[in-house]
Protein backbone atom coordinates (compact mmCIF):
# COMPACT_ATOMS: atom_id res chain seq x y z
CA UNK A 1 0.00 0.00 0.00
CA UNK A 2 1.11 3.69 -0.90
CA UNK A 3 -1.09 6.62 0.85
CA UNK A 4 -0.62 9.50 -1.42
CA UNK A 5 -2.32 12.11 0.96
CA UNK A 6 -4.57 12.61 4.26
CA UNK A 7 -7.78 12.84 2.24
CA UNK A 8 -9.65 14.23 5.66
CA UNK A 9 -9.83 14.83 9.30
CA UNK A 10 -12.79 15.91 11.34
CA UNK A 11 -14.08 14.92 14.89
CA UNK A 12 -16.75 12.52 16.04
CA UNK A 13 -18.96 14.91 17.78
CA UNK A 14 -21.59 13.87 20.24
CA UNK A 15 -22.91 17.92 20.70
CA UNK A 16 -23.32 19.14 17.05
CA UNK A 17 -23.89 23.22 18.42
CA UNK A 18 -20.88 22.44 20.71
CA UNK A 19 -18.78 21.58 17.79
CA UNK A 20 -20.42 23.87 15.20
CA UNK A 21 -19.75 26.87 18.07
CA UNK A 22 -16.21 26.14 18.26
CA UNK A 23 -14.73 25.09 14.65
CA UNK A 24 -17.24 27.05 12.42
CA UNK A 25 -17.89 30.02 15.07
CA UNK A 26 -14.87 30.50 17.01
CA UNK A 27 -12.20 29.37 13.89
CA UNK A 28 -14.21 30.90 11.17
CA UNK A 29 -14.15 27.26 8.98
CA UNK A 30 -16.77 27.63 6.67
CA UNK A 31 -18.53 24.24 7.42
CA UNK A 32 -21.84 23.49 5.54
CA UNK A 33 -24.45 21.67 6.58
CA UNK A 34 -26.14 19.27 3.71
CA UNK A 35 -26.38 15.45 4.78
CA UNK A 36 -23.22 16.31 6.91
CA UNK A 37 -21.56 19.23 8.49
CA UNK A 38 -18.05 19.74 6.18
CA UNK A 39 -16.06 21.89 3.81
CA UNK A 40 -14.02 21.45 0.93
CA UNK A 41 -12.89 25.15 1.55
CA UNK A 42 -9.54 24.35 3.27
CA UNK A 43 -6.19 23.45 2.08
CA UNK A 44 -5.08 19.99 2.85
CA UNK A 45 -2.76 18.64 5.24
CA UNK A 46 0.78 20.08 5.01
CA UNK A 47 2.40 17.81 7.98
CA UNK A 48 1.17 13.92 9.80
CA UNK A 49 3.20 12.49 12.87
CA UNK A 50 2.07 10.44 15.96
CA UNK A 51 2.68 12.00 18.89
CA UNK A 52 3.35 10.76 21.80
CA UNK A 53 1.67 12.19 24.77
CA UNK A 54 4.31 12.72 26.48
CA UNK A 55 5.18 15.09 23.88
CA UNK A 56 2.12 16.27 23.72
CA UNK A 57 2.22 16.84 27.62
CA UNK A 58 5.96 18.29 27.74
CA UNK A 59 4.64 20.66 25.23
CA UNK A 60 1.52 22.11 26.79
CA UNK A 61 2.80 22.07 30.21
CA UNK A 62 6.45 21.57 30.60
CA UNK A 63 6.37 18.07 31.88
CA UNK A 64 5.55 14.36 29.96
CA UNK A 65 2.92 13.92 32.52
CA UNK A 66 -0.82 14.79 31.16
CA UNK A 67 -2.62 16.20 34.04
CA UNK A 68 -5.12 13.92 35.90
CA UNK A 69 -7.57 17.44 36.36
CA UNK A 70 -7.79 17.52 32.12
CA UNK A 71 -9.05 15.27 29.77
CA UNK A 72 -6.73 13.27 27.73
CA UNK A 73 -6.26 13.70 23.95
CA UNK A 74 -6.75 11.34 21.66
CA UNK A 75 -5.50 12.97 18.35
CA UNK A 76 -3.88 16.18 17.31
CA UNK A 77 -5.06 19.09 14.81
CA UNK A 78 -3.15 22.03 13.66
CA UNK A 79 -4.76 24.97 12.26
CA UNK A 80 -2.21 27.43 10.63
CA UNK A 81 -3.86 31.44 11.26
CA UNK A 82 -3.30 34.72 9.83
CA UNK A 83 -2.15 35.81 13.46
CA UNK A 84 -1.95 33.53 16.35
CA UNK A 85 -2.25 36.59 19.16
CA UNK A 86 -5.31 37.71 18.01
CA UNK A 87 -6.76 34.05 16.95
CA UNK A 88 -5.48 33.10 20.68
CA UNK A 89 -7.45 36.22 22.06
CA UNK A 90 -10.83 35.54 20.30
CA UNK A 91 -10.93 31.90 21.36
CA UNK A 92 -10.36 33.17 25.15
CA UNK A 93 -12.77 35.74 24.62
CA UNK A 94 -15.33 33.29 23.68
CA UNK A 95 -14.32 31.44 26.58
CA UNK A 96 -12.44 28.73 25.38
CA UNK A 97 -9.48 27.90 28.15
CA UNK A 98 -5.55 27.48 26.14
CA UNK A 99 -3.03 24.92 27.52
CA UNK A 100 -0.71 27.58 25.89
CA UNK A 101 -1.20 31.04 24.27
CA UNK A 102 1.27 32.30 21.65
CA UNK A 103 4.61 30.65 22.58
CA UNK A 104 6.73 30.57 20.25
CA UNK A 105 8.82 27.17 20.14
CA UNK A 106 12.55 26.73 19.58
CA UNK A 107 11.79 25.23 16.08
CA UNK A 108 10.59 28.73 14.74
CA UNK A 109 6.76 27.90 15.30
CA UNK A 110 4.55 30.17 17.28
CA UNK A 111 1.49 28.11 18.91
CA UNK A 112 -1.54 28.36 21.12
CA UNK A 113 -3.10 24.75 22.61
CA UNK A 114 -6.15 24.00 23.83
CA UNK A 115 -8.70 20.90 23.92
CA UNK A 116 -11.53 21.10 21.46
CA UNK A 117 -15.24 19.93 22.72
CA UNK A 118 -13.96 16.35 21.16
CA UNK A 119 -10.71 16.71 23.38
CA UNK A 120 -8.68 16.97 19.76
CA UNK A 121 -5.44 18.84 20.74
CA UNK A 122 -5.49 21.90 18.73
CA UNK A 123 -3.23 23.98 18.14
CA UNK A 124 -3.81 27.83 16.31
CA UNK A 125 -0.44 28.24 14.65
CA UNK A 126 2.25 29.83 12.74
CA UNK A 127 4.52 27.38 10.81
CA UNK A 128 6.55 29.09 8.53
CA UNK A 129 8.46 26.39 6.67
CA UNK A 130 5.02 25.57 5.86
CA UNK A 131 3.75 28.95 4.35
CA UNK A 132 5.90 27.89 1.18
Amino acid sequence: MKVLFVAGFGAIVRDMPTSLRFYRDAMGIPLVEKEDVATEALDGVKYFSLWPLADAAESCFGSPQWPASIPEPTSWLEFDVEDVASASAELQRRGYRLLISNRKEPWGQTVSRLLSPENILIGVTFTPWLRG
